[in-house]
């Protein structure tokens, strides 16, 4: 009797949380003795909803059903868009790249109208590099 893709992706979300939490966050966080919050509290609190989260799927699926081929290369294709994004984003950094990452996605996603092409495309990628780069000080690639 095969597995019920509910069962096969709790599975791997609680296998990721478990990973996540004890292995790659107290490998990639560092620790520190100042501040009010650790470093690692966000990200173990992530990888414990990723457990909880996975487990529960594990033990009740949902009566969804498996979507066919057609949406899964839609998502496949979604994922590898995703990809190019992040690796044009790394050649010629976050202010080229995330408009043009974030136009083809809205693209793909169906969005037409151009108030929200032009929202998605130039205001949101431009708000994201002033908070992060001015309000929060940091560095974008």
């Amino acid at each position: 009797m095969p597995l019920p893709d509910d069962r096969v992706t709790g599975l791997a979300v609680l296998l990721l949380g478990l990973l996540l939490y004890f292995v790659v966050i107290p490998t990639y966080v560092a620790s520190v003795s100042s501040g009010w919050v650790l470093p690692a509290t966000i990200p173990n609190a992530v990888a414990v909803v990723l457990i909880v989260c996975g487990g529960l799927l594990m033990l009740k699926p949902t009566s969804h059903r498996s979507q066919g081929k057609r949406e899964l290369a839609f998502a496949g294709l979604y994922y590898a868009l995703f990809a190019a994004g992040l690796v044009l984003m790394s050649y010629t950094g976050f202010v080229y790249a995330a408009p043009l990452l974030a136009l083809a996605i809205m693209l793909l996603t169906g969005e037409r109208r151009p108030v929200w092409l032009g929202l998605g495309t130039i205001v949101m990628p431009a708000m994201i590099w002033f908070l992060v780069a001015h309000v929060l000080q940091r560095a974008l690639p």
